[in-house]
């Protein structure tokens, strides 16, 4: 069973994001500390899209959670739930965007 982060409001997503500070997170119930998400490096964000998880994990987990990472040796599934729980908690969730909404007005046809 997975415990999850309650989502930060956007003040408290300003305020962790400006101290630089970590948001806790739990994987496979072990407690870790990671970088807000909007806090990321670009290269790290390359590195994650590139399926580079080790090196992704290790710019944006503390040096602590790091090697706890390596030592739970989490499954895909459990490692997703971690970045989304991660993502909630700084309030910025991952790859969500509400996109284009479609316009109420139809477009007459000539």
């Amino acid at each position: 069973m997975t415990e999850k982060t309650t989502a930060a409001t956007p003040a408290e997503a300003q305020e962790i994001e400006a101290t630089g500070h970590y948001v806790t997170a739990v994987l496979c119930g072990e407690k870790l500390q990671i970088v807000p998400s909007g806090a990321w490096r670009q290269s790290s964000m390359r590195r994650l899209n590139g399926g580079e998880m080790d090196a992704f994990l290790e710019d944006v987990l503390s040096p602590e959670s790091y090697e706890a990472y390596l030592d739970l040796d989490p499954t895909n599934d459990d490692l997703g739930e971690f970045i989304n729980a991660a993502a909630e908690g700084s309030g910025e969730p991952v790859g969500k965007s509400s996109g284009r909404r479609p316009s109420s007005r139809t477009t007459r046809r000539r």
